[in-house]
C-alpha cells in the first residue's frame, strides 16, 4: 500500500490545523523558517488567507506570523502528529 504524499501548508483552509513533518527548502531558508517557530512536529494553523494568492496569516503556539505561499508550499504537513498512533 501507498502511503498518501503529505500537504503542505499553502493546501490548508483557514481555521484548519495541521502538524510540520518537514521543512523542503535550503539550509539558509529553513533555519529561518525555524527560527520563526516552525519546526518539525509543532501545530500550526492557518488563521487567515489574503486574496488573490497573497500571504497566509499563521498562528504557532502563541504567536502569529505572515508567510508567502511560496514558502508555504516548502513546509509538509499532517493531520496529526507524527507520534501518534493511526
Amino acid at each position: 500500500m501507498i502511503a498518501p504524499c503529505p500537504m503542505t501548508l499553502d493546501q490548508l483552509e483557514p481555521g484548519d490545523s495541521a502538524f510540520i513533518l518537514d521543512v523542503d527548502a535550503e539550509p539558509a531558508l529553513r533555519t529561518r523558517i525555524e527560527a520563526m517557530g516552525l519546526r518539525v512536529g509543532r501545530q500550526i494553523q492557518v488563521v487567515r488567507r489574503a486574496r488573490g494568492g497573497g500571504p497566509l496569516q499563521v498562528r504557532v503556539g502563541m504567536t502569529d506570523l505572515i508567510i508567502r505561499p511560496v514558502q508555504a508550499r516548502l513546509i509538509r504537513i499532517a493531520a496529526r502528529s507524527p507520534e501518534s498512533p493511526p
